[in-house]
């Protein structure tokens, strides 16, 4: 059944990329280059979103949270080569599936780059654990509990930022 609900928000996301057409790699550019904020706004939407979900659904016991270890060397890295990667295809990993579903081939670049990626991650993980990974380790660490405040407060200025940030964008017709 989980699987099944996967599958059904998956395609549900897909429909939004879509719709949405932040697929579209004139936007995807655009965004690179500052000028059209489309892609951000729904970004920063189905963040705000999709903590508001999470943390209602972990207050009402339906799922547990996993946290990962932060560790800030390995977040410095992985941003470079994410933005990298974004920057040399023009596609973010789901905004790539999503281009290949609506069969525009170009995406296929993007997802061999995230397999080999993968791939080379696997492989070169032990000799990344005792470098990269070690880079400014702060255990498993969450923004509420570094502020001491709990998730709610730090949504709440997620959202409030977010808002702001709509409007200076909509103001500077971005």
């Amino acid at each position: 059944m989980d699987l099944l609900w996967g599958l059904i928000t998956g395609v549900l996301f897909g429909v939004l990329l879509q719709r949405c057409r932040v697929l579209r790699y004139d936007l995807q550019l655009g965004a690179l280059r500052l000028k059209d904020m489309t892609i951000v706004k729904f970004m920063l939407s189905t963040v705000v979103v999709g903590a508001v979900g999470l943390h209602l659904l972990a207050a009402l016991g339906v799922v547990a949270f996993s946290v990962k270890s932060f560790n800030v060397g390995g977040v410095i890295v992985g941003g470079l080569i994410f933005g990298l990667g974004w920057g040399l295809c023009g596609y973010c990993p789901g905004t790539a599936a999503g281009a290949l579903g609506e069969g525009r081939l170009d995406g296929l670049w993007a997802l061999a780059g995230m397999v080999l990626g993968a791939g080379l991650f696997a492989e070169l993980y032990p000799l990344l654990q005792r470098t990269i990974l070690a880079w400014g380790d702060l255990g498993k660490l969450t923004l509420g509990e570094a502020l001491g405040t709990g998730p709610w407060p730090v949504i709440a200025a997620l959202a409030l930022g977010a808002i702001l940030l709509f409007r200076y964008f909509e103001r500077k017709g971005l």
